[in-house]
């Protein structure tokens, strides 16, 4: 491309001088002023157009550096991310082995009660939220999920009394209760109503931390909607605390039973084994 620009450059001032000097051996001055006029004309028109092909060709070279950088980048994360998926499955494999030496491994399977094909028998009647049934279920599945993706899931099992002080206070109306988990769980949390009258829940994607501070967010839900309430949790996850179904409910279980110890507002969270 520049060795043209250079030639049609070369063949104006080439055409310049040839009208110089044919102006000068036939006499027509006036041709000479017209023609020479014309070719600097044109000669500037070359030499713009050479410089705006120059500046293109720098835009460009400028553009496939950027491409070339941008494909740089793209090849660097993908193999971040197939370094992270190796990692992440030698984790999984890893944590799969250590459950099946330490014989932590869930052996018995959920089995639903009577009842609990249908939907009414996933539900708990009077409140309306999901049953003791589902919260197994529920749980079960979170836990397994995590364990594939190496994500913490965490229970909290729930006491709500009416009145502050005394050993013999009164279970707190259910349904108040239902109301204050609806107003502070997110969508993606399941709220269960237990067959002993307790509650319980399931916090996906959730530390340890994250799990006290919505247990309480919802013994202030509770306090301000109703200033007579006392309320106690037990909280535990997996994995800092077990690997599989019936564990973590007993360490969440643990946990309440210590709660309970105080005469107020309590929540506990379970020790590590």
């Amino acid at each position: 491309m520049i060795d043209k620009r250079i030639d049609i450059a070369t063949g104006i001032g080439a055409a310049g001088v040839a009208a110089g000097v044919l102006g000068a051996l036939t006499g027509h001055k006036k041709f000479f002023a017209v023609t020479i006029g014309s070719i600097a004309g044109l000669g500037a028109m070359a030499r713009r157009s050479r410089g705006e092909a120059d500046a293109l060709d720098q835009r460009v070279a400028s553009m496939n550096e950027q491409i070339r950088q941008l494909e740089k980048a793209v090849a660097t994360q993908v193999q971040n991310r197939m370094a992270a998926e190796q990692a992440v499955t030698s984790l999984s494999s890893q944590l799969s082995d250590a459950e099946r030496r330490s014989g932590q491994a869930s052996s018995n399977p959920i089995v639903l009660g009577e009842g609990a094909s249908t939907g009414a028998g996933l539900t708990d009647q009077l409140t309306g939220l999901f049953n003791h049934d589902y919260f197994l279920v529920s749980l079960d599945s979170r836990i397994a999920a995590a364990r594939r993706h190496l994500r913490p899931v965490a229970i909290a099992l729930i006491d709500v009394r009416q009145g502050r002080d005394g050993d013999d206070r009164p279970v707190a109306d259910p349904i108040e209760v239902a109301a204050a988990l609806r107003r502070t769980l997110r969508e993606s949390d399941t709220a269960t109503r237990l067959r002993d009258g307790r509650f319980g829940v399931v916090l996906e994607d959730t530390p340890e931390n994250g799990a006290i501070w919505t247990m309480e967010r919802l013994r202030r839900d509770l306090a301000e909607a109703n200033s007579d309430l006392t309320m106690w949790a037990g909280v535990a996850c997996y994995p800092a605390h077990a690997f599989d179904v019936a564990a973590l409910i007993d360490s969440a279980d643990k946990a309440l039973n210590a709660a309970h110890d105080w005469n107020q507002d309590r929540i506990e969270v379970a020790t590590g084994e």
